[in-house]
């Protein structure tokens, strides 16, 4: 609570807020009035390994992902929020400390923009460690990511606890599921392994399927058991709603 002027006493008031200097001065009670300070720290905690250069319609993963941080990060200027960014691929990329101010936030937004990250795969362990160990106060973190990994359970957990996460994971329709065009040569972004697949045989699609099921659910268990909210936010369509819709889920607990 912060001190935000004074005015006359009212039936009801509470006299321990009476200020006693003004009421002297002035002989006639007068009380403080107080407003609750409202200052938040906003972490963008964002993927940049190989696979966000992936995007088959409208945009790259990567590109939605700025947007994204975009809009959170003119939101935290608007409520006068600090806002910070962590960059990871296996490692920390790059952290950008939480600030206010116009030219921090297009700071922010020219990074994103702008950054080459070192390398290619993904680690979100390291991500979830690097923003437990510094942010030291209770922050809100958005982690935009496509979730393409596992083993990071137990960090999240503890990340959790101490933090407000919210997972905002980017996707895009090819990776649901392989349409039939013949033999395609595909490349891992990640690991640079590259391999011929015949995409007209149904159990090579199936088993494609299969595969992405499997670790979309892994990804909603994890989140879930970990109390976290989720929105997925497809490259070939608005994020806007789902991200409303979020924010709504958030506001009506």
């Amino acid at each position: 609570m912060s001190f935000s002027e004074v005015r006359e006493y009212q039936p009801g008031d509470d006299i321990r807020i009476i200020d006693w200097n003004v009421t002297a001065r002035l002989n006639h009670p007068y009380v403080k009035v107080y407003e609750e300070e409202r200052e938040l720290t906003i972490m963008l905690v964002v993927d940049v390994s190989g696979s966000k250069d992936f995007g088959t319609q409208v945009q790259f993963k990567m590109d939605l992902v700025t947007e994204v941080c975009a809009t959170l990060a003119f939101s935290s200027l608007q409520n006068n929020d600090k806002v910070g960014v962590i960059l990871f691929s296996d490692i920390i990329e790059k952290y950008i400390p939480p600030k206010k101010g116009k030219s921090h936030v297009l700071r922010v937004i020219r990074e994103l923009i702008d950054f080459t990250p070192k390398q290619r795969r993904t680690n979100m362990n390291e991500a979830l460690r690097f923003l437990t160990n510094v942010a030291k106060k209770r922050c809100t973190a958005f982690i935009l990511s496509d979730f393409m990994c596992q083993g990071f359970e137990d960090t999240l957990k503890i990340a959790a606890k101490k933090h407000d996460i919210v997972a905002l994971r980017v996707a895009d329709p090819r990776e649901q599921a392989l349409p039939d065009v013949g033999l395609v040569h595909f490349n891992d972004a990640e690991t640079a392994e590259s391999l011929w697949v015949d995409t007209s045989d149904r159990a090579v699609r199936k088993n494609y399927e299969i595969h992405y099921k499997k670790q979309e659910e892994f990804v909603k268990n994890t989140l879930v058991r970990a109390g976290i909210d989720l929105a997925v936010l497809y490259t070939n369509r608005s994020w806007v709603q789902p991200l409303l819709n979020l924010f709504k889920r958030r506001g009506s607990r």
